[in-house]
């Protein structure tokens, strides 16, 4: 790790929350092409569908897929992991090798994520402030891996009203939610499109891919 990663870690030289660990370009341009790869095989098992807010029925300005034994899924009744596509009905495609290699790698969480969100933005794609807090296992940390168009990512405390700080996010860059930021608040406020030519060759004609790593389950201890 470099010193510039040395010190994104600790948070405080950026006013990063406590427990945020940004590293930006931790993926060199060749590796970005080589996730990029694995991932689209992923979405050609599990194409991007467009889910709906529960209740009113409102679609998400995102697009999403995921690969993994559990997939996160939001529709009328509610937001939870399943074991199959929504659309499709098969089992959602397994985590790429070289994304559970970043997980072992950024993480040295005890047990392997269990899923792995795509989440395609085009330029007028957003995520409101949000927690992530549909996992048993709240001990894991949240991988989160960012590819193509440079998005605002905004990060707070664990309360809502609590003061927050915003970073940019380029391709290659990857940021960790652990410890007391495991709860914390954050959300993508605009996607600077055509910032970035990675995906613009792709089925996905450009835009974002925020790729994120969860832990569901708590692991097993005898």
């Amino acid at each position: 790790m470099n010193e510039n990663n040395m010190l994104c870690d600790l948070g405080a030289p950026r006013g990063l929350p406590a427990g945020v660990a940004w590293h930006p370009g931790h993926l060199a341009p060749a590796r970005q092409a080589a996730v990029l790869a694995e991932v689209l095989r992923c979405l050609a098992e599990a194409p991007l569908v467009r889910p709906v807010m529960p209740g009113d029925g409102k679609p998400f300005s995102v697009r999403m897929s995921s690969c993994g034994p559990l997939g996160w899924v939001s529709d009328r009744s509610g937001y939870r992991y399943q074991e199959r596509h929504p659309g499709t009905g098969r089992p959602w495609p397994a985590i790429p090798p070289l994304l559970l290699t970043l997980w072992d790698t950024l993480t040295g969480y005890p047990a392997p994520p269990e899923a792995c969100l795509i989440n395609h933005y085009d330029a007028a794609a957003r995520m409101g402030l949000h927690q992530d807090r549909d996992e048993a296992a709240l001990d894991a940390p949240v991988l989160s891996i960012s590819l193509g168009d440079t998005a605002v990512f905004r990060v707070g405390g664990t309360a809502r009203r609590d003061p927050t700080r915003s970073i940019r996010l380029a391709s290659g860059d990857a940021v960790l939610l652990a410890g007391p930021a495991r709860l914390a608040f954050h959300g993508i406020d605009r996607v600077l499109g055509g910032s970035s030519r990675l995906l613009a060759g792709t089925p996905l004609g450009g835009g974002r891919l925020n790729l994120t790593l969860r832990r569901v389950s708590l692991p097993y201890v005898k």
